[in-house]
């Protein structure tokens, strides 16, 4: 290639002296002749190389020539080929920078630096959905995370990575055991379903246009049940180049019922569309990971002396029958149960593979990785995930016609155990308890009081997931703003389940004969869509008008089976369930779900100051009766950019952007179970025919989320600050819930709409700050904060119903209705609780204390720092909320350990928590109802170092030594450190969960 440019650069050299030859004879030889070739308008192919300030390649940058439609994109080491004449002037534009201005002359090599711009706003683009909408210019309240924020994390889940980074957004990890689903509320709890199996608070998730299931995927294992399995964790987080939540009614209301909560938009990345290039990139890391915190227990004297107070306490002498503990146990060994259960350091190792390339009509991306995590528990547990994804797209030469396809398939494999009290057992399992292996490297069970522990690692758990997401789009401009699009998706998810039950995980001193059995689980989800739609753009004037309608034909299908087989022979055949003795089947659900709508956007810009949005949408969904299977929903919004009125340039200079927005709409929602206005039954054992499990209600209707929002957003010293203030008020009425019925009809409940609503108001705050920005230094500061409020607004007959022990109207959701704690009793030195009503016992009338177990107000702090190739960027995550008292989790009675606070108990009146130790009934009452009491919620607000990441870009000059195009090297910490004042294992999941695990990685990023 290099020789065919030499060449052909010769010939141009040559021809262009013929030319200056012949022009230059004819000047001579008259006078009144003019030359034959305009040198100026000749064109000739240029090389460009852009870098920022501090020379490090840009990719992606928009190189265009004045006044023509031509032009291309810089690859991933900033370089670019154009043909452009020598009067051509070529204009760069990039996301952050200033545009740049250059003419292309005589040079045939060009080196471009792009001054970076502190925030243009009308450069950042941010997807609404159906459409994209400039930062400066959008009426809705859209939070966006790119992929230099969340790349270089080592986690599974792409929800994981918005932790601390968006206001409004509640994600919480909640264990650290991998593949599990994070909890994700944006903007709270709307919803009185809030089961694992019928919860009408999760958000819409859209990957690449295509709607994704987010309810966890079905699992029958005890340490995995309770979250499910993440159904976005077979996504290759490399492969995402951007995350949109979209949170108000303005961005929202387009998605109808299916926006109520929200919608997660995630976009991943395509190819570089630059002629004659080829990109080979690789990336990989290994680290290890750990436990991130261990609770402080009793080592086996302390054990001892708090065990022989309890007794010395009741004037009882500890015997081989009231403490075996004390006399069976070795009071001499000391094992560490935290770290045998949960102590192993796990190694994580990621590579990802991608080829890019095309040119300027035609690019693609073909990727793919394999990622393994080890487990902090003993035995061969860990977490295997390979995934593939191919994008291509097409714009044909004269810009109408335009295709987009993308293709993710990933693999999940997932082993674990049962689970059963595991982490429990970490904590509560006695010092001095016996070995745990005999000398052949068996389980003892020899002199065990209670069950081995790592016997629960005999019955282990395997996880396989295979998903596939597959979009295309086409679209076709029909004349001049009128543009036709046609977006369609597949969606196909598998996952597969087994429990295996192992003779070793039995006591054989006490299982004379053992039962193998084994549990089998399946779940399929199958989706398609269609979205054809119409755009049109015009602009006549100051008036700039965007509209949109369109309709969607969704159709999915899901199925759940679960089978049991027992009585196996041996554990090698206990994978096929056909060498079973006895077979059950626990579980076999078909479900179909139809799904159809209309929608309509029209969008008004009036000279770049004002603007006003109309969104519309008819939904029909097959999960409501015919009489109300068709709602409306809608949505207003508007925005007033003050900055620009000359009044605001005049008086108020130091203001560099300001605007108003707000919003008002309608969305709905429609996820409850399929069928749920049916009367439905069910087969029985044996020949017994049928009988009915559900009423029939063809009445009830939507739930309706009503929206409002009013914001500001001001920039000041030319954007060097940048501050948007956000307040919301969403109202959920219409609660679509189990209506409870009268024992004699047979029924528990019936599906109906309860005269509730669901209220949630909050305040969000977003501010960032370029502090430092020079040509090699650079130091930005991002800030959220959310303070958020719910409660039951109304519930017409709370009292009448079965949610009266659950709910308080005027209070949040997330409440727990508790008896007030009353102080240690002076005379007998236990927990005493208030009998509210005197009547002489403890009943939900006395629960007279209400304590919200939501958050208070939850937020980040990031900040990005840079020096030349240099880089560090850390996350903190801030939490204000309460939770379980972890002194009260474990009853300080009997065999168990307890945590160190045990040692300074009450022996005396004035002393405080925890009473008095003691093996008596009175205290096993005293610590029962303090456990239901106001002194079982403690405060758990905490301070996390969620990411921390140092990365090196390698200068130019070094590229060519190490024979690489361009490259960088980084270190990255998730979870390093945690400030709280909770005793528990993790402030946030509470006291009987494995901690998110600390992790460090060191990587490389390399491109051919």
């Amino acid at each position: 290639m290099q020789k065919k440019y030499i060449l052909r650069d010769r010939c141009t050299l040559l021809f262009a002296l013929l030319i200056f030859s012949t022009g230059t004879c004819s000047l001579f030889g008259n006078t009144r002749g003019v030359n034959l070739f305009d040198l100026a308008t000749y064109q000739h192919r240029i090389k460009g190389t852009v870098t920022d300030s501090g020379g490090i390649p840009i990719q992606g940058v928009n190189v265009g020539i004045k006044g023509s439609s031509s032009g291309t994109f810089s690859d991933e080491k900033g370089t670019f080929y154009l043909e452009a004449a020598p009067s051509d002037v070529l204009i760069l534009s990039y996301i952050g920078f200033k545009k740049l201005e250059v003419a292309v002359g005589s040079s045939k090599e060009l080196s471009l630096v792009l001054e970076e711009d502190v925030m243009d706003l009308g450069a950042v683009t941010v997807n609404a959905g159906y459409y994209t909408v400039s930062e400066k210019e959008r009426t809705g309240n859209i939070a966006k995370v790119t992929s230099k924020e969340i790349e270089l994390q080592p986690i599974v889940s792409p929800l994981q990575s918005l932790e601390g980074r968006m206001a409004g957004v509640e994600v919480e990890q909640g264990s650290g055991i991998n593949g599990l689903a994070p909890t994700i509320r944006i903007r709270g709890q709307n919803s009185l379903r809030n089961s694992r199996s019928n919860n009408g608070n999760y958000p819409l998730y859209i990957v690449d246009g295509i709607p994704i299931s987010s309810t966890p995927i079905s699992s029958i294992g005890s340490m995995t049940s309770g979250s499910g399995i993440d159904p976005l964790s077979t996504l290759n987080l490399k492969n995402i180049e951007s995350i949109e939540v979209l949170k108000d009614a303005d961005a929202t209301a387009i998605y109808g019922s299916r926006g109520a909560n929200g919608v997660v938009l995630i976009t991943t990345k395509r190819g570089n569309r630059n002629q004659d290039e080829t990109i080979f990139s690789v990336d990989f890391y290994s680290g290890i990971s750990n436990v991130s915190n261990k609770v402080s227990l009793l080592n086996t004297q302390e054990y001892i002396a708090v065990k022989k107070r309890a007794f010395e306490n009741d004037g009882v002498e500890p015997t081989e029958s009231n403490a075996p503990y004390l006399f069976l146990y070795d009071q001499n060994r000391y094992t560490d149960w935290q770290d045998v259960l949960l102590g192993k350091t796990a190694t994580t190792s990621n590579i990802n593979m991608s080829v890019s390339g095309g040119n300027e009509n035609t690019s693609y991306l073909v990727g793919g990785s394999y990622l393994k995590q080890g487990s902090v528990f003993p035995g061969d547990f860990d977490y295997n995930k390979i995934t593939l994804n191919f994008n291509l797209n097409h714009l044909s030469s004269n810009g109408k016609f335009r295709l987009d396809f993308s293709a993710n398939y990933g693999i999940d494999d997932n082993r674990i155990f049962m689970g059963g009290d595991f982490i429990n057992k970490a904590l509560r399992t006695p010092p001095n308890s016996p070995a745990i292996y005999n000398d052949d490297g068996s389980l003892n069970w020899e002199d065990w009081i209670t069950d081995n522990p790592l016997a629960e690692l005999n019955r282990p758990q395997d996880i396989e997931t295979y998903n596939l997401f597959a979009n295309l789009s086409m679209s076709y401009e029909i004349i001049n703003g009128l543009r036709l699009k046609v977006n369609s998706g597949f969606s196909k998810l598998d996952s597969n389940e087994l429990i295996r039950t192992f003779k070793d995980y039995f006591n054989p001193d006490i299982w004379y004969r053992v039962n193998l059995y084994s549990l089998k689980g399946n779940t399929s989800r199958q989706s398609w869509i269609v979205e054809p739609q119409l755009t049109y753009n015009k602009k006549i004037g100051g008036l700039y008008l965007d509209g949109l309608v369109g309709s969607t034909f969704q159709k999915s299908n899901s199925h759940y089976f679960a089978i049991q087989g027992s009585g196996y022979i041996n554990e090698s055949l206990m994978k096929n369930i056909e060498a079973a003795d006895q077979v059950s089947v626990l579980n076999d659900d078909n479900l179909e779900y139809r799904y159809a709508a209309i929608f309509g956007r029209i969008g008004i810009n009036w000279k770049k100051k004002y603007f006003f949005n109309i969104t519309g949408r008819r939904d029909g969904s097959s999960r409501f009766g015919p009489r109300n299977r068709f709602s409306n929903f809608w949505a207003l919004g508007g925005a007033w950019i003050f900055s620009e009125e000359n009044i605001f340039k005049q008086h108020l200079p130091f203001i560099s952007f300001g605007k108003f927005r707000g919003s008002y709409g309608t969305t709905g929602n429609d996820q409850i179970p399929d069928y749920g206005f049916m009367d439905t039954y069910e087969p029985t054992v044996g020949a017994g025919g049928l009988y009915p499990t559900q009423l029939f209600n063809a009445d009830y209707s939507w739930e309706v989320n009503k929206k409002l929002e009013v914001a500001l957003q001001l920039g000041f010293l030319k954007d060097h600050l940048n501050l948007e203030v956000s307040w919301y008020r969403n109202r959920s009425s219409n609660q679509l819930v189990g209506y409870p019925l009268s024992a004699t009809t047979g029924f528990a409940s019936v599906q109906a709409n309860l005269p509730a609503t669901v209220q949630n108001t909050g305040l969000e705050i977003q501010f960032t700050s370029t502090n430092v920005q020079n040509k090699n230094f650079s130091w930005k500061t991002s800030l959220n904060a959310t303070f958020p409020d719910n409660k039951l607004l109304r519930f017409d007959t709370i009292e009448e119903s079965s949610y009266a022990n659950n709910y308080r109207v005027g209070e949040p959701l997330n409440i727990s209705l508790l008896y007030a704690y009353d102080g240690i009793d002076p005379e007998t030195g236990f927990y005493n609780v208030l009998d509210a009503n005197e009547d002489g016992r403890y009943d939900n009338d006395d629960r007279v204390v209400i304590k919200n177990m939501g958050r208070k107000y939850y937020g980040g702090v990031s900040n990005q720092i840079a020096y030349k190739g240099l880089s560090f960027q850390f996350l903190f995550e801030y939490v204000k909320q309460s939770n379980t008292n972890f002194l009260l989790r474990t009853a300080p009675m009997g065999i168990n350990n307890l945590p160190k606070e045990y040692l300074s108990s009450w022996e005396q009146p004035g002393d405080v928590e925890p009473q008095k130790l003691s093996e008596s009934i009175d205290a096993i009452y005293g610590h029962v109802y303090a456990g239901s009491s106001s002194l079982n919620v403690t405060d758990a607000s905490f301070l996390r170092l969620k990411n921390v990441s140092l990365s090196y870009r390698f200068p130019q000059e070094l590229y060519k030594k190490l024979g690489i195009e361009s490259g960088m090297i980084y270190i990255n910490a998730q979870n390093l450190l945690t400030i709280t004042d909770y005793l528990g294992p993790d402030p946030q999941g509470g006291a009987s969960v494995v901690p998110p695990l600390r992790t460090i990685t060191c990587g490389i990023q390399v491109n051919l």
